[in-house]
């Protein structure tokens, strides 16, 4: 690890304590994820989202919601489903392809949806943080 990457990966130390002393925003990084780069962090309020109705249910029924930030740019939420749900932006996009039909080439086209990845872990994390203020904190 050459002298940037330890300078970014303390950046991103402060920030990640920052947030714990801010906010009570805790890392739960298990040795796995950290082997592939990747962050989990849980959250001092229900994964129940405040914005949604459930009628007559306790939102601390629900356990702690916890996210994660990935090396491929994704911040994902890790609970409330069975696969961990992206919270990036997402654009629209042409996709296109070509396929062969009767010996001869086609070219397709097609409007898609796809995620908005971050560049680097500092960004990802700063747009994590923003997310739960936005839609979680009081």
């Amino acid at each position: 690890m050459n002298d940037y990457h330890k300078q970014k990966r303390a950046l991103e130390d402060a920030f990640v304590n920052k947030m714990l002393l801010d906010y009570d925003i805790r890392e739960v990084t298990t040795q796995r994820q950290a082997k592939n780069d990747t962050r989990a962090f849980e959250f001092p309020v229900s994964s129940l989202s405040p914005k949604t109705r459930y009628g007559n249910v306790k939102p601390n029924d629900f356990p702690k919601l916890r996210m994660a930030v990935y090396k491929s740019g994704m911040v994902r939420k890790l609970n409330g489903a069975w696969c961990p749900y992206p919270v990036n932006r997402r654009y629209s996009r042409l996709h296109k392809y070509t396929v062969m039909i009767n010996g001869e080439l086609t070219s397709r086209q097609y409007m898609t949806m796809a995620y908005e990845t971050h560049m680097n872990i500092m960004v990802s994390l700063n747009y994590m943080l923003n997310y739960y203020l936005k839609n979680y904190a009081k």
